[in-house]
């Protein structure tokens, strides 16, 4: 390939990077950050009790999962061009719905979430058409746009994702960097309500998707899609859904990186409460809080790096060993330095393990079928965040204490970085326009 042709390339995949990463940050109404934004202005204006609106959030998301399935059948068949522009119209017009939400009389029970466990709780609730409301936004916004951010770049990278990935794992933590301080800006400068906030995102949203068709280019064109100089995109190859299922190593970087999303999310939800339990004040979180998206940047390009370079495996176990060094030393931990350490490999675990999600599917099992494999995925991920926080609320009521569930939580992550090293990867016949 000459030089010009690999720079084309190049710059054609950065773009698609850079398109993949902006449909990853427009997932924020639909995620748990996105939604924790508006929460508490949320529930003094419907009136909510905020036990109620935990239930109703918890199984939104794990109903929200299943929009995983369909959408990536979709990608794989159509192509990136139409359902990347369904979805953003479909998830936009849910958020504008939601902004003009008004309060409503709770009519939906709902269990508690601690039944999943066998923990006895009350069931509440809801209102109806705010867990509607929700369970749209969880679906086409954390589940479904994250299957089709996925499978852009997924498709765009290559047979060798590393620094790509890297990339665009880069991108996407700028720009949910950015999408908070605008709401906040929003919020502590602008003098918005909620309402005006979602509002705006919705619309947005919807200009999103009216203009995403012309941005989508043909190296992530579906079977039956034009390339853009009006020939059909070459065919992919790959193996099919059922073919990666029966796959040990979809099953365990599937589940390893499943259990990262885990303990993001309890860490996350609860991070105040559990550093309040080894002695640290509120403003030892908020500059964690800060400091961590950085780390967390730089492990995203390092692990870019290091997956063009050593198998995914080796990156994936050192991902799970520092998380689980952080998560066995954290009882421990009894100073400043101590705690910005534990930060630190929290946020430097959890970005090698993204750099990690984001490429393998398309590095094991290739193109052809990459949006149902990668949607498969995304389905396990957004179950195991919805289960993060019970495991961890679970836990801390049982115990007294959220040490001993996260020494447990090490030991796990110890036992998927060896998994990772030992599973064989798939051999699967490569894309053509990467064959010699």
């Amino acid at each position: 390939m000459s030089s010009d042709a690999e720079r084309e390339n190049r710059f054609r995949g950065a773009g698609m990077a850079l398109l993949a990463a902006a449909a990853m940050v427009a997932t924020l109404p639909g995620r748990t950050h996105g939604l924790g934004l508006i929460t508490e202005p949320l529930l003094a204006d419907l009136g909510l009790d905020r036990v109620a609106f935990a239930s109703l959030n918890f199984w939104a998301t794990l109903l929200g999962a299943a929009f995983c399935i369909p959408v990536g059948w979709l990608l794989d068949r159509i192509g990136a061009r139409m359902v990347l522009a369904g979805v953003l119209l479909a998830l936009g017009a849910t958020v504008v719905a939601m902004a003009a939400l008004e309060p409503q009389a709770a009519s939906l029970p709902l269990p508690a979430p601690e039944a999943l466990v066998g923990s006895a709780g009350a069931g509440v609730r809801v209102p109806s058409l705010l867990f509607l409301l929700v369970l749209l936004t969880r679906g086409l916004g954390q589940s479904g746009l994250s299957v089709v951010s996925l499978g852009i770049v997924g498709k765009a990278a290559g047979d060798r994702p590393g620094r790509l990935i890297g990339l665009y794992s880069f991108l996407v933590a700028v720009g949910f960097m950015a999408a908070f301080m605008a709401v906040k800006g929003a919020f502590e400068w602008g003098g918005a309500d909620w309402r005006s906030v979602w509002r705006a995102i919705g619309v947005v949203l919807l200009a999103s998707g009216i203009v995403s068709p012309l941005l989508v280019g043909p190296i992530v064109a579906g079977p039956g899609e034009k390339s853009a100089a009006g020939g059909d995109a070459p065919p992919a190859r790959g193996a099919t859904l059922p073919e990666a299922l029966a796959t040990p190593a979809f099953w365990v970087f599937g589940l390893a990186t499943s259990f990262y999303g885990l303990v993001a999310a309890g860490l996350s939800l609860f991070n105040q409460s559990i550093l309040a339990e080894r002695g640290f004040e509120r403003d030892v979180f908020l500059t964690i809080t800060s400091l961590a998206p950085l780390v967390g940047l730089a492990a995203n390009l390092l692990g870019g790096a290091l997956a063009a370079r050593v198998p995914l495996g080796r990156v994936a176990a050192a991902g799970l060993g520092t998380q689980a060094a952080a998560l066995a030393a954290f009882p421990f931990v009894d100073s400043l330095a101590g705690v910005y350490a534990y930060a630190a490999g929290m946020a430097l675990g959890g970005g090698l393990l993204t750099v990690v999600f984001f490429s393998v599917w398309r590095q094991a099992y290739g193109s052809q079928h990459l949006g149902s494999i990668q949607g498969t995925a995304q389905l396990l991920t957004v179950i195991a965040s919805a289960a993060g926080p019970v495991i961890l609320a679970i836990g801390q009521k049982l115990h007294g204490s959220y040490a001993p569930v996260v020494s447990r939580l090490a030991l796990v992550s110890i036992l998927f970085a060896v998994m990772t090293i030992l599973v064989p990867m798939p051999v699967t016949p490569s894309s053509p326009e990467n064959d010699p």
